[in-house]
């Protein structure tokens, strides 16, 4: 009797093997039969999930942007609306919230390879186009979320414009994923979250977040 083989099991597998190649070796090496390799897995059975290399990177960027919307959104709905924690405890939240988008660990390093390749192959291949616009605006949209119920509870300066300081705070993100994947050095990753942290507590009154 034929082994049962779990379809979405096996997509998965894929598409973490596609993020090690990508990561260790670069988007432009992660061809079908590679991926395959590096999934133990014949490129016939790859080609039996997806048709095409592009149908393989379609479904790879679109399974990290599900991945990292999962994430943040499970931890929002855990932290509710910020008003049971204190201004200090607000931005710690914030940060550690936004630190999910940098590349600090083996998983958001992958993640964040991908997504940096994908939306560099979008710029020649309109065919990507549509979910590269997708990543970057849902990227603004949970930035903006957070400066909004980090101004609703009072913990930011109330003269701020708030759609000038998503992109900013959306630049700082994108810069410094771009710096850690391009140019790896001595930066540590508590280093990238000391820069979110000193970002947000420039925009607040300083005397309110403090323990």
């Amino acid at each position: 009797m034929p082994r049962y083989v779990d379809p979405v099991a096996r997509r998965t597998d894929v598409i973490d093997a596609l993020f090690r190649v990508t990561e260790r070796d670069g988007l432009h090496s992660a061809s079908l039969r590679t991926v395959a390799e590096e999934a133990g897995l014949s490129i016939g059975s790859v080609r039996h999930y997806f048709a095409s290399h592009h149908d393989l990177m379609t479904f790879a960027m679109r399974s990290m942007l599900d991945r990292l919307g999962t994430r943040l959104r499970t931890r929002l709905d855990e932290l509710g609306d910020f008003r049971h924690l204190s201004p200090a405890e607000r931005l710690r939240a914030a940060t550690d919230l936004l630190a999910e988008l940098l590349p600090l660990d083996t998983r958001r390093r992958s993640e964040v390879a991908v997504f940096l390749d994908f939306m560099v192959a979008s710029r020649t291949d309109t065919s990507f186009q549509a979910p590269a616009q997708e990543a970057s605006a849902d990227e603004r949209v949970f930035v903006r979320l957070l400066l909004d119920r980090l101004h609703e509870t009072g913990t930011l300066r109330r003269d701020l414009d708030l759609t000038l300081e998503t992109e900013r705070l959306a630049a700082l993100i994108d810069g410094l994923s771009l710096t850690t994947v391009l140019r790896p050095g001595p930066a540590r990753p508590e280093d990238h979250v000391a820069l979110l942290e000193a970002h947000l507590r420039a925009l607040t009154p300083h005397d309110e977040t403090t323990d």
